[in-house]
């Protein structure tokens, strides 16, 4: 979890961007994201348009308000992990202590169908994905003495990155999130059973 902002100036400057936010996306689930404008965030906030802009680069970034944070936290595991624990082990713990908490979140299927409706979100969310994988694989690599472009670490950023969108449908998101890991860590063993015979 990020720690609150400490001085009484941040956190006015958190909760008025958090207001925002809120205001857009109950806006948006509303009404449809292309039916929404700036200046109706603005009015629902009770906030000036400047204002939106001052904490948002756009609507996109509205819809996406956590997701810096999100990457932030990602590379915080790999970076400030305690010593002895393993890159990945780090990784699993954070995974698991903060994606079954949004997966849960009311407003997540909503909030999904939004996205996938909405191609300039959907194309936003893609750039946002490549960016995060850029940006963990780095972190991964530095912390392995390997130049940035590694692909095997770049893999297994993309692979972190796409075990919430792996476990969201299982019945058990924790345990499926655990068997992604357990691959990672040891690798890919054939399952059991006759198909697996036949190629023995």
């Amino acid at each position: 979890m990020t720690p609150p902002p400490a001085g009484r100036r941040e956190r006015k400057k958190a909760a008025t961007r958090q207001a925002i936010a809120d205001a857009a996306l109950e806006l948006f689930l509303e009404r449809g994201y292309d039916q929404v404008s700036i200046r109706d965030i603005a009015d629902a906030a009770d906030v000036s348009t400047t204002t939106v802009f001052k904490h948002f680069t756009g609507k996109e970034a509205l819809v996406f308000d956590q997701e810096e944070d999100r990457e932030a936290q990602l590379i915080a595991a790999v970076r400030r992990r305690p010593a002895g624990l393993s890159i990945l082990e780090s990784l699993r713990q954070h995974v698991l202590g903060t994606w079954p908490a949004i997966a849960e979140h009311p407003q997540r299927a909503g909030f999904t169908a939004l996205v996938e409706s909405t191609p300039a979100l959907r194309a936003y969310a893609e750039r946002m994905w490549t960016r995060h994988t850029d940006s963990l694989g780095a972190a991964i690599a530095d912390e392995t003495g390997v130049d940035r472009d590694d692909l095997a670490c770049v893999t297994l950023a993309r692979f972190v990155l796409e075990i919430p969108a792996l476990a969201h449908a299982r019945p058990d998101r924790r345990a499926a999130v655990e068997e992604v890991f357990d691959i990672l860590t040891h690798g890919w063993k054939p399952p059991a059973g006759p198909t697996a015979a036949r190629g023995a």
